[in-house]
C-alpha cells in the first residue's frame, strides 16, 4: 500500500498594512464593499482556525521604532548611522534639541569639558600630596605612542565573547583572557599559532583575573559561578578558594555571582564582590575566605568593580550598579563606613585609580560619560570634569572600561572602544578610542578595516607599546607604525583562524543566539592570511590645538 501523508492545516495569515500606504483611486462605495467582503473573509478564516483549535498568525508591515516600540517611525542603527527617535533626546549625549549625528559633543569630544584647574595647596593633605606624590608625575608631558596598527591576531580564540584581558606581569608576549563560558585563554603572541584554553575551571562568565603577587605562574579568577580560582598557567590544574553557591543551582533569587576583584598586597587577601552588593576577603596565603562579608553597596545591587590604591593599598574604590562608586579604608571596612560617594546618573562599569601617584579616579557610566576626580583629597561631591562618549550599549555585549596608560606618567591617557560606529569609506567600523582625559580631546582613533564588530575590552602593556584588544571571540594585538621605510613594510601580518566547529555539529543554543560571537565577520581565508595594507583613513590622530 502507497504510504498516507498526514494533512497538516496550516494557521492564516492576516497581513496588517500600515495605514500611510498609498489608497486606490476606486469609489467610495467599491471601497466600503470591498472592506466588508475583506472582513466577512477574516472572519471566516478566524472561525475556521479556532474550530481546528489553531489561532491565526498575524504579520503587520506598520513601521515600528525599536526605541519606544511605536508605530509610524523607525530609529537605531542603519549601516553606521544612527537614526534619532523623535521621542527620545540625543543617544550621545542624553540632551534633546539635536540628532546623534550633529551632536557636538560628537564632532569634538573636548566639547564643554573644562581643563583640569591649578590649585594651590591649602591644607595639610594637599601639602603632603605635593610634597611626595607629586614628584612622581613628571613635570614634563611626554609624547604619546599609539598602537595604531593590528602586527597579529586569533580570529575565534574562544567560543563566546572575550570579558577580560591580563597581561603576564614578568613576562611581555604572555596575555589571558576569558571569555563568557568561564574558559581562560593563555596565548604567546609572539609564537601566535599555539592555542591554550582552559575549559573545565568555570561553568559560566569570566568576569575579572589578577595574578598571585607570590607566584607569578598563578592566576586568581571570579566568575559568574559564584566561586574564586586559583589557577597554574603551566598545568591548568586549578583549585576552588571559595564557593557562594554550595548547593548548586536554587533559583536566581539565591544564586550568587562574583563581578568585581582586586589584590590588596600589604594584606595578602584577594577582594571579590557579588551581585547582592556584599564583598569578600580570601587569604592569598592558606587559599580560604577569612572574615564575614560585608555589605558595600546597595543590597541586591551588582559591584562590578573593585580596585586597590597603588599608593596606598588600604584605600579600596568600588562601584556597582546603585549608581555610585565608593571609597573605602580597609582599616576601618565595616558597612556604613564609607569615605566618599561618587554619585553617578546611571550603572557604574569601573573605577579605577590613576597608576602613579593614586589621586585621581576614573570612572565609567553608562550614561556614555567619562568622569575625571583630580585629587581624592578635595571634595568629591562632584566630578572635576565629564567627557561624553559612546559606550551605552544593549545587551549581549561586554561592557565597556575606560583603563589608563600604566605607561603614561603624567597620568593624562585612557583608552576605551567606541559603540557607535563611524562610516569609513563606505564601511561602518567601531574605532577605540585615546583619549586626553586633562582636556577631554581625542588623542587618537585606531581601527582596522578588516574588524567590522564592537570592541569594547581593551588592554594596554604596563610595559610595551602594545594593545591588546578583544572583539568578539577573537583577540588582537595593536603595536605602532614604524616610523622609517614605511613603503617597505611588508603586508603580511601573523594572523590565525581557529575554531568555529562548535555551532556546525548541531542545533544552536539559546547562548549562541544572545552572543555577539556570530557577528564575528573578519575577512580572511585559510590559517595564515595575508591582509591588505592599511587605508590611510582608518588611522586618524587628532592635533592638538
Amino acid at each position: 500500500m502507497a504510504p498516507q501523508l498526514r494533512r497538516t492545516a496550516f494557521p492564516k495569515v492576516l497581513i496588517e498594512r500600515d495605514t500611510d500606504s498609498e489608497q486606490s483611486s476606486s469609489d467610495d462605495d467599491d471601497e466600503e464593499e470591498e472592506q466588508e467582503n475583506e472582513n466577512e473573509v477574516k472572519t471566516e478564516d478566524f472561525n475556521d482556525t479556532k474550530k481546528k483549535g489553531k489561532s491565526p498568525i498575524t504579520i503587520s508591515l506598520k513601521k515600528v521604532c525599536k526605541v519606544c516600540k511605536k508605530t509610524g517611525h523607525e530609529a537605531g542603527f542603519k549601516g553606521a548611522t544612527y537614526i534619532d527617535c523623535p521621542m527620545k533626546p540625543c543617544f550621545l549625549c542624553k540632551m534633546p534639541g539635536h540628532t546623534t549625528m550633529t551632536c557636538p559633543h560628537r564632532v569634538a569630544t573636548e566639547h564643554g569639558v573644562v581643563p583640569a584647574p591649578h590649585v594651590n595647596t591649602q591644607n595639610p593633605v594637599e601639602f603632603v600630596f605635593e610634597r611626595q606624590l607629586k614628584p612622581r608625575i613628571t613635570p614634563i608631558k611626554p609624547a604619546y605612542v599609539i598602537p595604531d596598527q593590528v602586527d597579529c591576531a586569533v580570529i575565534r580564540y574562544h567560543s563566546r565573547r572575550v570579558t577580560c584581558l591580563e597581561f603576564h606581569p614578568t613576562n611581555n608576549h604572555i596575555l589571558l583572557s576569558g571569555d563568557k563560558k568561564g574558559q581562560l585563554g593563555v596565548w604567546d603572541f609572539a609564537k601566535v599559532h599555539e592555542k591554550t584554553v582552559y575549559g573545565n575551571i568555570h561553568s559560566c562568565i569570566l568576569n575579572n583575573m589578577r595574578f598571585s603577587p607570590a607566584n607569578d605562574g598563578m592566576i586568581y579568577a571570579a566568575s559568574s559561578d559564584g566561586t574564586v580560582s586559583c589557577t597554574d598557567l603551566e598545568t591548568g590544574i586549578s583549585s576552588t578558594l571559595m564557593n557562594l553557591n554550595p548547593d548548586g543551582w536554587q533559583g536566581p533569587g539565591s544564586w550568587r555571582m562574583l563581578y568585581g576583584m582586586d589584590i590588596n598586597l600589604e594584606r595578602g587577601v584577594v577582594l571579590v564582590a557579588d551581585n547582592f552588593g556584599f564583598l569578600y576577603l580570601v587569604d592569598s596565603r592558606s587559599n580560604s575566605q577569612t572574615g564575614k562579608a560585608i555589605m558595600i553597596h546597595k543590597k541586591g545591587s551588582k559591584v562590578v568593580g573593585l580596585h586597590c590604591n597603588p599608593f596606598q593599598p588600604d584605600l579600596l574604590l568600588s562601584c556597582g550598579n546603585d549608581h555610585f562608586a565608593r571609597l573605602w579604608d580597609m582599616r576601618r571596612l565595616e558597612a556604613g563606613s564609607v569615605l566618599a560617594n561618587l554619585e553617578h546618573r546611571r550603572v557604574v562599569n569601573s573605577a579605577y585609580f590613576s597608576p602613579f601617584s593614586g589621586t585621581k579616579i576614573l570612572t565609567t557610566s553608562q550614561d556614555n560619560r567619562l568622569r575625571i576626580w583630580d585629587s581624592i583629597f578635595r571634595d568629591l561631591d562632584s566630578p572635576s570634569r565629564e567627557i561624553v562618549h559612546s559606550h551605552d550599549f544593549n545587551r549581549h555585549l561586554t561592557p565597556f572600561r575606560a583603563e589608563w596608560d600604566p605607561k603614561d606618567p603624567s597620568e593624562s591617557l585612557a583608552v576605551i572602544g567606541r559603540y557607535i560606529s563611524e562610516n569609513y569609506n563606505g564601511t561602518a567600523l567601531h574605532p577605540i578610542d585615546f583619549i586626553d582625559i586633562n582636556t577631554g580631546q581625542l588623542v587618537a582613533e585606531v581601527m582596522d578595516p578588516n574588524i567590522t564588530t564592537i570592541t569594547p575590552v581593551n588592554k594596554l602593556h604596563p610595559r610595551d607599546d602594545v594593545l591588546a584588544s578583544g572583539s568578539s571571540r577573537s583577540l588582537f594585538i595593536w603595536r605602532p607604525k614604524e616610523k622609517f621605510d614605511v613603503s617597505e613594510q611588508s603586508d603580511t601580518r601573523k594572523i590565525i583562524v581557529f575554531g568555529g566547529d562548535e555551532k556546525k555539529r548541531g542545533k544552536r543554543s539559546k547562548d549562541d543566539y544572545d552572543d555577539d560571537s556570530d557577528d564575528d565577520k573578519f575577512n580572511v581565508k585559510g590559517k595564515n592570511v595575508k591582509v591588505k595594507k592599511p587605508v590611510k583613513q582608518m588611522t586618524r590622530r587628532k592635533a592638538k590645538r
